[in-house]
Protein backbone atom coordinates (compact mmCIF):
# COMPACT_ATOMS: atom_id res chain seq x y z
CA UNK A 1 0.00 0.00 0.00
CA UNK A 2 0.94 3.60 -1.08
CA UNK A 3 1.76 5.22 2.29
CA UNK A 4 0.72 8.84 1.55
CA UNK A 5 2.42 11.40 3.40
CA UNK A 6 1.78 14.77 5.01
CA UNK A 7 3.81 16.49 2.09
CA UNK A 8 1.61 14.93 -0.38
CA UNK A 9 -1.64 15.84 1.49
CA UNK A 10 -0.57 19.39 1.83
CA UNK A 11 0.66 19.58 -2.40
CA UNK A 12 -2.50 18.00 -3.17
CA UNK A 13 -4.34 20.67 -1.44
CA UNK A 14 -2.11 23.68 -3.14
CA UNK A 15 -3.52 22.00 -6.21
CA UNK A 16 -7.13 23.15 -5.57
CA UNK A 17 -8.29 25.95 -6.85
CA UNK A 18 -7.58 28.84 -3.76
CA UNK A 19 -9.91 28.91 -1.52
CA UNK A 20 -11.58 25.79 -2.30
CA UNK A 21 -10.32 23.28 0.61
CA UNK A 22 -12.00 26.28 2.92
CA UNK A 23 -14.99 27.36 1.01
CA UNK A 24 -18.03 26.65 3.01
CA UNK A 25 -21.35 26.05 1.94
CA UNK A 26 -23.82 28.51 1.31
CA UNK A 27 -26.28 28.61 3.11
CA UNK A 28 -24.07 27.32 6.48
CA UNK A 29 -26.44 28.85 8.73
CA UNK A 30 -30.31 30.85 8.92
CA UNK A 31 -30.36 33.79 6.28
CA UNK A 32 -32.01 36.95 7.32
CA UNK A 33 -34.41 38.34 5.22
CA UNK A 34 -35.45 41.92 6.04
CA UNK A 35 -38.62 43.60 4.88
CA UNK A 36 -38.64 47.36 5.60
CA UNK A 37 -42.94 47.62 6.44
CA UNK A 38 -45.13 46.02 9.03
CA UNK A 39 -46.34 42.46 9.37
CA UNK A 40 -49.52 41.16 7.60
CA UNK A 41 -49.43 43.76 5.13
CA UNK A 42 -49.55 43.02 1.12
CA UNK A 43 -46.22 43.42 0.92
CA UNK A 44 -44.96 41.08 4.30
CA UNK A 45 -47.25 38.45 3.50
CA UNK A 46 -46.11 37.56 0.07
CA UNK A 47 -42.69 37.07 0.84
CA UNK A 48 -43.60 35.21 4.22
CA UNK A 49 -44.88 32.86 1.29
CA UNK A 50 -41.40 33.15 -0.62
CA UNK A 51 -39.55 32.90 2.61
CA UNK A 52 -40.87 29.18 3.50
CA UNK A 53 -40.63 27.94 0.09
CA UNK A 54 -36.92 29.33 -0.02
CA UNK A 55 -35.68 27.59 3.07
CA UNK A 56 -37.06 24.32 2.54
CA UNK A 57 -35.66 24.44 -0.89
CA UNK A 58 -31.95 25.35 0.65
CA UNK A 59 -32.32 23.57 3.77
CA UNK A 60 -31.76 26.99 6.02
CA UNK A 61 -34.50 28.85 7.77
CA UNK A 62 -35.08 32.27 6.04
CA UNK A 63 -35.74 34.24 9.72
CA UNK A 64 -38.40 37.16 8.35
CA UNK A 65 -37.27 40.71 10.15
CA UNK A 66 -39.92 43.58 9.93
CA UNK A 67 -37.87 47.11 10.04
CA UNK A 68 -41.02 49.30 9.25
CA UNK A 69 -40.65 52.85 8.87
CA UNK A 70 -38.52 55.37 7.52
CA UNK A 71 -40.76 55.36 3.79
CA UNK A 72 -39.29 51.78 3.72
CA UNK A 73 -35.76 51.82 3.44
CA UNK A 74 -34.78 50.33 6.50
CA UNK A 75 -33.65 47.52 4.95
CA UNK A 76 -31.27 49.05 2.52
CA UNK A 77 -29.83 51.01 5.18
CA UNK A 78 -29.04 47.68 7.26
CA UNK A 79 -27.63 46.09 4.14
CA UNK A 80 -25.09 49.31 4.02
CA UNK A 81 -23.38 47.40 7.65
CA UNK A 82 -24.03 43.39 6.88
CA UNK A 83 -21.88 41.12 5.35
CA UNK A 84 -21.91 40.84 2.02
CA UNK A 85 -22.20 36.55 2.50
CA UNK A 86 -25.51 36.26 1.47
CA UNK A 87 -27.00 35.84 5.21
CA UNK A 88 -28.50 38.94 5.12
CA UNK A 89 -30.71 40.00 2.82
CA UNK A 90 -33.66 42.54 1.74
CA UNK A 91 -36.84 43.09 -0.30
CA UNK A 92 -35.80 45.70 -2.59
CA UNK A 93 -38.80 48.02 -4.01
CA UNK A 94 -39.54 51.62 -5.71
CA UNK A 95 -38.53 53.30 -2.20
CA UNK A 96 -35.21 52.11 -2.12
CA UNK A 97 -34.34 53.91 -5.23
CA UNK A 98 -36.47 56.57 -4.89
CA UNK A 99 -35.71 58.04 -1.26
CA UNK A 100 -32.45 59.03 -2.23
CA UNK A 101 -32.66 61.67 -4.54
CA UNK A 102 -35.90 63.09 -2.14
CA UNK A 103 -33.43 62.83 1.09
CA UNK A 104 -30.14 64.98 0.67
CA UNK A 105 -29.34 62.88 4.04
CA UNK A 106 -29.36 59.71 2.55
CA UNK A 107 -25.40 58.58 1.95
CA UNK A 108 -26.35 55.14 -0.58
CA UNK A 109 -26.42 54.97 -3.92
CA UNK A 110 -29.50 53.09 -5.17
CA UNK A 111 -27.52 51.09 -7.44
CA UNK A 112 -24.22 51.16 -6.70
CA UNK A 113 -24.41 50.31 -3.40
CA UNK A 114 -26.51 46.83 -3.39
CA UNK A 115 -26.56 43.57 -4.74
CA UNK A 116 -29.72 42.95 -6.83
CA UNK A 117 -30.24 39.31 -6.75
CA UNK A 118 -33.94 38.71 -8.71
CA UNK A 119 -36.46 40.95 -9.56
CA UNK A 120 -39.68 38.99 -8.68
CA UNK A 121 -42.90 41.19 -9.21
CA UNK A 122 -44.98 44.27 -9.60
CA UNK A 123 -47.74 46.21 -8.64
CA UNK A 124 -50.80 46.69 -10.73
CA UNK A 125 -51.55 50.65 -10.66
CA UNK A 126 -54.45 51.87 -11.73
CA UNK A 127 -56.90 55.31 -12.08
CA UNK A 128 -60.24 54.82 -9.93
CA UNK A 129 -63.17 57.25 -9.57
CA UNK A 130 -66.59 56.86 -7.59
CA UNK A 131 -68.86 54.37 -9.91
CA UNK A 132 -71.49 57.70 -9.84
CA UNK A 133 -68.89 59.59 -11.06
CA UNK A 134 -69.51 61.27 -14.58
CA UNK A 135 -66.25 60.13 -16.32
CA UNK A 136 -66.79 56.84 -17.92
CA UNK A 137 -62.81 56.11 -19.19
CA UNK A 138 -59.42 58.06 -18.71
CA UNK A 139 -59.96 60.33 -21.61
CA UNK A 140 -63.10 61.46 -20.59
CA UNK A 141 -61.25 62.52 -17.35
CA UNK A 142 -58.75 63.94 -19.04
CA UNK A 143 -60.72 66.70 -21.02
CA UNK A 144 -62.57 67.63 -17.95
CA UNK A 145 -59.45 68.32 -16.60
CA UNK A 146 -58.05 70.24 -19.40
CA UNK A 147 -61.28 72.12 -19.40
CA UNK A 148 -61.22 72.97 -15.47
CA UNK A 149 -57.00 73.55 -14.88
CA UNK A 150 -56.56 73.00 -11.17
CA UNK A 151 -59.86 72.20 -10.44
CA UNK A 152 -59.91 68.21 -9.86
CA UNK A 153 -58.28 67.04 -6.82
CA UNK A 154 -56.84 63.05 -6.41
CA UNK A 155 -55.56 60.96 -3.82
CA UNK A 156 -52.60 58.29 -3.62
CA UNK A 157 -49.92 57.16 -0.76
CA UNK A 158 -47.78 59.60 -0.51
CA UNK A 159 -46.20 62.24 -1.82
CA UNK A 160 -43.07 61.41 -4.20
CA UNK A 161 -44.80 57.85 -4.00
CA UNK A 162 -44.71 55.87 -7.44
CA UNK A 163 -48.50 55.82 -7.64
CA UNK A 164 -48.07 60.22 -7.41
CA UNK A 165 -45.44 59.94 -10.24
CA UNK A 166 -47.45 57.79 -12.45
CA UNK A 167 -49.92 60.45 -12.35
CA UNK A 168 -48.26 63.63 -12.31
CA UNK A 169 -46.35 61.73 -15.52
CA UNK A 170 -50.00 61.68 -17.06
CA UNK A 171 -50.64 65.49 -16.51
CA UNK A 172 -47.00 66.00 -17.87
CA UNK A 173 -47.74 64.42 -20.72
CA UNK A 174 -50.65 65.90 -21.60
CA UNK A 175 -50.43 69.46 -20.19
CA UNK A 176 -52.65 69.19 -17.86
CA UNK A 177 -53.12 70.58 -14.18
CA UNK A 178 -54.72 69.06 -11.02
CA UNK A 179 -54.24 68.77 -6.94
CA UNK A 180 -52.41 66.25 -5.30
CA UNK A 181 -53.85 64.68 -2.06
CA UNK A 182 -51.72 62.70 0.18
CA UNK A 183 -52.68 59.98 2.23
CA UNK A 184 -51.22 57.84 4.67
CA UNK A 185 -52.06 54.67 2.69
CA UNK A 186 -54.25 53.33 -0.23
CA UNK A 187 -56.86 52.22 2.62
CA UNK A 188 -56.85 56.07 3.39
CA UNK A 189 -56.67 57.03 -0.22
CA UNK A 190 -59.85 54.75 -1.32
CA UNK A 191 -61.79 55.96 2.45
CA UNK A 192 -61.02 59.65 0.78
CA UNK A 193 -62.34 58.66 -2.58
CA UNK A 194 -65.64 57.25 -1.37
CA UNK A 195 -66.67 60.12 0.62
CA UNK A 196 -66.09 62.15 -2.07
CA UNK A 197 -63.20 63.85 -0.64
CA UNK A 198 -61.35 63.88 -3.93
CA UNK A 199 -62.30 63.50 -7.30
CA UNK A 200 -59.96 60.30 -8.30
CA UNK A 201 -57.90 58.07 -6.86
CA UNK A 202 -54.20 56.81 -8.47
CA UNK A 203 -53.40 53.87 -6.36
CA UNK A 204 -52.28 50.12 -6.32
CA UNK A 205 -54.91 47.17 -6.46
CA UNK A 206 -56.57 47.80 -3.18
CA UNK A 207 -59.00 49.11 -5.18
CA UNK A 208 -60.22 45.82 -6.52
CA UNK A 209 -62.71 44.54 -4.56
CA UNK A 210 -64.36 47.79 -4.24
CA UNK A 211 -64.45 47.29 -8.38
CA UNK A 212 -65.54 44.49 -8.09
CA UNK A 213 -68.38 45.21 -5.70
CA UNK A 214 -69.34 48.10 -8.33
CA UNK A 215 -68.52 50.71 -5.67
CA UNK A 216 -65.61 52.20 -7.63
CA UNK A 217 -64.53 52.35 -11.73
CA UNK A 218 -61.43 51.31 -12.81
CA UNK A 219 -60.63 53.66 -15.56
CA UNK A 220 -57.21 52.52 -16.24
CA UNK A 221 -54.25 51.08 -15.31
CA UNK A 222 -50.26 51.47 -15.86
CA UNK A 223 -49.29 47.85 -16.23
CA UNK A 224 -48.12 46.78 -19.81
CA UNK A 225 -50.83 44.87 -20.05
CA UNK A 226 -54.33 44.56 -19.05
CA UNK A 227 -55.08 43.32 -15.52
CA UNK A 228 -56.60 39.65 -16.25
CA UNK A 229 -59.41 40.37 -13.43
CA UNK A 230 -60.73 43.22 -15.35
CA UNK A 231 -59.87 42.94 -19.15
CA UNK A 232 -61.77 45.27 -20.21
CA UNK A 233 -59.80 47.85 -18.72
CA UNK A 234 -57.48 49.61 -20.93
CA UNK A 235 -53.70 50.58 -20.02
CA UNK A 236 -52.38 54.28 -20.14
CA UNK A 237 -50.22 52.90 -23.19
CA UNK A 238 -53.14 51.33 -25.12
CA UNK A 239 -55.06 55.47 -24.83
CA UNK A 240 -52.00 56.93 -26.78
CA UNK A 241 -49.60 57.86 -23.63
CA UNK A 242 -46.29 55.90 -23.60
CA UNK A 243 -46.48 55.44 -19.45
CA UNK A 244 -45.86 52.38 -18.66
CA UNK A 245 -45.62 51.82 -14.03
CA UNK A 246 -45.28 48.26 -12.72
CA UNK A 247 -43.17 49.29 -9.55
CA UNK A 248 -41.08 45.96 -9.52
CA UNK A 249 -39.86 44.63 -6.39
CA UNK A 250 -37.70 41.69 -5.54
CA UNK A 251 -34.51 40.79 -3.48
CA UNK A 252 -31.13 42.79 -2.72
CA UNK A 253 -28.26 42.39 -0.52
CA UNK A 254 -25.16 44.25 0.69
CA UNK A 255 -22.65 45.26 -2.42
CA UNK A 256 -19.69 42.92 -3.01
CA UNK A 257 -21.79 40.14 -2.91
CA UNK A 258 -20.21 36.61 -4.41
CA UNK A 259 -21.76 36.01 -7.76
CA UNK A 260 -21.92 31.73 -6.96
CA UNK A 261 -23.90 33.10 -3.36
CA UNK A 262 -26.08 35.51 -5.55
CA UNK A 263 -27.03 32.39 -7.97
CA UNK A 264 -27.71 30.16 -5.27
CA UNK A 265 -29.98 33.08 -3.98
CA UNK A 266 -31.76 34.01 -7.07
CA UNK A 267 -32.28 30.56 -8.24
CA UNK A 268 -34.37 28.81 -4.83
CA UNK A 269 -35.92 32.64 -5.22
CA UNK A 270 -37.24 32.29 -8.91
CA UNK A 271 -38.18 28.04 -8.31
CA UNK A 272 -40.04 29.62 -4.94
CA UNK A 273 -42.12 32.67 -6.96
CA UNK A 274 -43.18 30.14 -9.62
CA UNK A 275 -44.89 27.79 -6.87
CA UNK A 276 -48.82 27.20 -6.92
CA UNK A 277 -49.19 29.37 -3.42
CA UNK A 278 -47.13 32.08 -4.44
CA UNK A 279 -49.02 32.35 -7.77
CA UNK A 280 -52.24 32.00 -6.21
CA UNK A 281 -50.89 35.51 -4.06
CA UNK A 282 -50.15 37.29 -6.12
CA UNK A 283 -53.06 36.52 -8.79
CA UNK A 284 -55.51 37.36 -5.79
CA UNK A 285 -53.33 40.59 -5.50
CA UNK A 286 -53.81 41.82 -8.76
CA UNK A 287 -49.89 41.32 -8.87
CA UNK A 288 -47.56 39.95 -11.93
CA UNK A 289 -45.08 37.93 -12.03
CA UNK A 290 -42.16 40.06 -13.29
CA UNK A 291 -38.78 37.53 -13.17
CA UNK A 292 -35.76 39.81 -14.29
CA UNK A 293 -32.14 38.08 -13.07
CA UNK A 294 -29.80 40.34 -10.79
CA UNK A 295 -27.44 41.96 -14.05
CA UNK A 296 -30.48 43.09 -16.16
CA UNK A 297 -32.61 44.14 -12.78
CA UNK A 298 -29.36 46.18 -11.70
CA UNK A 299 -29.40 47.54 -15.11
CA UNK A 300 -33.18 48.33 -15.24
CA UNK A 301 -33.08 49.73 -11.92
CA UNK A 302 -30.15 52.54 -12.92
CA UNK A 303 -32.55 53.20 -16.03
CA UNK A 304 -35.18 53.65 -13.83
CA UNK A 305 -33.41 55.74 -11.30
CA UNK A 306 -32.46 58.24 -14.34
CA UNK A 307 -36.26 58.33 -15.65
CA UNK A 308 -37.63 58.94 -11.54
CA UNK A 309 -34.38 61.84 -11.07
CA UNK A 310 -35.90 63.62 -14.69
CA UNK A 311 -39.59 63.49 -13.28
CA UNK A 312 -38.87 64.63 -10.04
CA UNK A 313 -36.88 67.83 -11.36
CA UNK A 314 -40.02 68.60 -13.32
CA UNK A 315 -42.16 68.25 -10.77
CA UNK A 316 -39.49 70.66 -8.38
CA UNK A 317 -39.64 67.87 -5.74
CA UNK A 318 -35.99 67.49 -6.11
CA UNK A 319 -34.22 69.04 -2.83
CA UNK A 320 -32.31 72.19 -3.59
Amino acid sequence: MKRVTRRATLAGAASLPFGAAAQPRFPDRPIRLIIPWAPSGPADSGFRILAESVSRKLGQSVVVENKSGASGILGAMALQEAKPDGHTISQMHMSVLRQPLLNKTLTYHPVDDLTYILQITGFTMGVAVRADAPWKTLPELLAHAKANPGKLNYGTLSIGSTQHLAMERVGLAQGLSWTHAPYRGTADTLRALLSGEIDFASEASGWAPMVRAGQLRLLAVFTGGRAPRFPDVPTVRELGMDIVVDSPGGVIGPRGMDPAVVRVLADAFRAAAAEPEHLKFLDNMDQPLLLLDGPAYRDAMARTLAEEREVLRKLKLLPS
